[in-house]
């Protein structure tokens, strides 16, 4: 399909031509001065698209979620689909590309999958200009008495790099200082982007981050460095939601990129706020699965943004279940076994119990959920119709196989029809926990509702990062797990619906300005590495013709 011109997007969506600031002729910035002109257009229903725990190569969580729109707006409806900006390290790492496939995705994909409109690199460059801004104050006398040793704003880099996860850096003294880099999307300042729900926002919060301690004790922000004001100016285009479409001419909106492991996961909360003043449903995705991305989304985007979801769709295959029930193995690189692709009901019995786990997760915050089982060429009919039986029987609201990846929206009608129902149920949503509850007990609830962890520990550096944010007074904000995605667990290699386990915690990040604690479990890695083969090895130019090849 031949794309159409974004202002034909735009006009289906309501907006005007001067609403729009175009980049190229499928691609443009909305103004975010369309807002209050909308504001009195009733609101339409907010559906997140979340999945059970995935394999490493991905479970079509972005395709089916496309899909889910094409469907809906072939019903009739007017739909938007609101995703987050891939990022770099994955794309030339071992996922590859993040704007969906086959016939559900979103296009172009070469440019939402590469630079789009340099959202990203705004916010690598904010957040590198406050790391200069900290040495080079230390430099030139220190007057706020920052403790070199206590400097916790690290510098961000948006490849996966792992040799810069722990560097050293030289002072003025030839004293020199631990520090490190984070990827991109773990900066806060990517958080903060996607939090924000107005310039004023975006400015009061750069203010707010937190970049180390003073020799008296007390936290240093990038305010008191008066860095914060240029690092807006360098976001202010950049939180501008980006409009694009699907393969098949619908709209989406593509902003933000945090991930859902070692971030909140979520796209922008003004992409939802303008999708729901222009459209009748409003899909979103969240990053990994439900007790990741979904439990972020629901205790800190929507205490955020104030929205409520209507319904959740949850993303299961047939792969990642017999995955979770001891099948075989996923390689990066490498042939999918044929445990995870051919008949194997044993494996599928017993990898069911962790799409059970994800229901009563997305079920504990008041929300009906709909199971989307995302079929391939060579699943069997009999395990797909007996997923959905057992869905049904485990509480969802509806379960249906889709086929968006090889007939696009026509796939994905039984499961917009099942969507729509739910969305007529009555809403119970609410949060987890109550932020004033004291940190601990805010982990230890993520940790038991939502993983089955029979506790938590904590690190001697950890019990210290905990006392000084209770200290300052940041004891109030929701909590962000960074944690694997490959088990409901800590430790990757425990699968199915595993319980009787401790998660270790062994730091807490202050991020004052995205307006949460990060606690960071025991292996996780804020900055990936490479496979030994990464998917980049296969990307290229064409030299005929100058497209990019290999980016899928």
């Amino acid at each position: 399909m031949t794309p159409r011109p974004i202002p034909e997007i735009g006009e289906y969506l309501g907006l005007r031509k001067n609403d729009l600031i175009p980049c190229g002729h499928y691609k443009a910035k909305v103004s975010l001065d369309v807002l209050p002109r909308l504001a009195d257009c009733p609101g339409g229903k907010y559906v997140l698209v979340t999945a059970m725990s995935p394999t490493s190569l991905g479970e079509g969580k972005t395709t089916t979620a496309v899909g889910l729109v094409m469907g809906l707006c072939g019903l009739g409806q007017r739909a938007v689909v609101n995703i987050r900006q891939p990022s770099l390290g994955p794309v030339f790492g071992i996922k590859g590309g993040g704007a969906g496939g086959g016939r559900a995705c979103i296009v172009p994909m070469e440019e939402v999958n590469l630079h789009l409109t340099g959202d990203s690199h705004a916010v690598q460059a904010a957040h590198n200009l406050l790391s200069a801004f900290v040495d080079n104050h230390l430099f030139h006398g220190n007057a706020l008495t920052i403790d070199p040793r206590q400097v916790t704003w690290p510098r961000a880099v948006s490849v996966s790099d792992r040799a810069l996860r722990r560097v050293r850096l030289i002072g003025k003294d030839g004293k020199e200082r631990e520090a490190r880099f984070v990827l991109t999307e773990a900066s806060e300042v990517m958080a903060i982007l996607a939090l924000a729900t107005s310039l004023t926002d975006l400015r009061a919060r750069l203010g707010r981050i937190v970049v180390g301690a003073a020799g008296a004790g007390r936290p240093v922000t990038a305010d008191d460095l008066r860095c914060a004001g240029a690092m807006a100016a360098l976001l202010k285009n950049a939180l501008c939601p980006n409009l694009l479409q699907t393969s098949e001419g619908t709209p989406a909106l593509v902003h933000a990129g945090p991930f859902g492991n070692i971030a909140h996961g979520n796209s922008s909360v003004l992409a939802d706020l303008l999708a729901l003043r222009c459209a009748d449903y409003v899909v979103t995705e969240s990053g990994f699965a439900s007790e990741l991305g979904a439990e972020k989304f629901c205790n800190i985007k929507c205490r955020a943004s104030g929205l409520v979801p209507d319904a959740a769709v949850i993303v299961t295959t047939l792969r990642a279940l017999k995955f979770q029930g001891g099948g075989g193995v996923v390689k990066a690189g490498q042939p999918v076994p044929s445990g995870l692709t051919g008949p194997n009901r044993d494996a599928l019995t017993r990898g069911f119990a962790n799409l059970e786990a994800h229901l009563a997760n997305v079920q504990a915050h008041g929300v009906p959920a709909v199971v989307a089982v995302n079929a391939f060429d060579q699943d069997p009919e009999d395990e797909l119709q007996w997923v959905c039986e057992q869905a049904k029987k485990s509480g969802a609201a509806e379960a249906v196989v889709t086929t968006h990846f090889r007939d696009g929206g026509k796939g994905s009608e039984s499961l917009a029809r099942a969507v729509m129902a739910s969305c007529r149920q009555p809403n119970r949503f609410a949060p987890l926990y109550d932020a004033a509850w004291p940190i601990k007990r805010k982990i230890e609830t993520i940790a038991t509702r939502m993983y089955g962890a029979a506790g938590v520990s904590y690190d001697a550096q950890a019990e210290q990062d905990i006392e000084r944010a209770t200290r300052w007074g940041f004891d109030r904000l929701p909590i962000c797990m960074a944690k694997t995605p490959l088990s409901l667990s800590h430790d990757p290699a425990l699968k199915g619906r595993p319980s009787g386990f401790t998660v270790p915690i062994t730091e807490l990040r202050i991020l004052a300005g995205a307006g949460y604690l990060t606690a960071v479990c025991s292996g996780m890695e804020l900055l990936p590495g490479l496979p030994s083969h990464p998917s980049g090895e296969h990307i290229d130019l064409d030299p005929k013709t100058g497209e990019i090849i290999g980016l899928t």
